[in-house]
């Protein structure tokens, strides 16, 4: 059941994302250009998603626990540090220089272009690369300790 839950939650986002039109790199990048042919509709996705996600977790964490697991699982740290801003950072540019995000990349995949499949490339490599130099870091800080 948790699986089917998981697809349609997937199914139902990528829908949306399809269609607001958030897989068109254009239309994003379009947001970004404010001194040119600026589009402000994903600030209205930006928004909606928002205020829905506001309503969903004020619904939902009202619950003792999820429908289809034994407990919420919620990031416990609130620390913000050098790893949390270069990803954001990362993340940041890769968007602003590519237009695709991974919610509007993935949805793209079934357009036949080529570019989003470069993107979920670079994508899962960054990913791979990430992990791997993670990996790295955290055996040297235990070995040094």
């Amino acid at each position: 059941m948790r699986i089917v839950a998981a697809l349609f939650a997937g199914v139902v986002f990528g829908l949306g994302i399809t269609v607001s039109g958030m897989i068109n790199p254009a239309k994003v990048l379009n947001f970004f250009d404010v001194a040119g042919t600026w589009d402000p509709s994903l600030a209205l996705v930006m928004a909606s998603a928002l205020a829905t996600t506001f309503i969903g977790y004020k619904i939902v964490l009202g619950r003792s626990a999820p429908v289809l697991a034994n407990s919420f699982q919620l990031p416990t740290s609130l620390i913000i540090d050098g790893r949390l801003l270069a990803g954001a950072a990362i993340y940041g540019v890769g968007w602003g220089l590519t237009g695709y995000c991974p919610g509007g990349a993935i949805p793209a995949l079934g357009l036949g272009r080529m570019e989003p499949w470069i993107f979920f490339a670079a994508l899962v490599i960054g990913i791979l690369l990430a992990r791997f130099g993670r990996t790295r870091l955290d055996r040297a800080q235990t070995a040094a300790t």
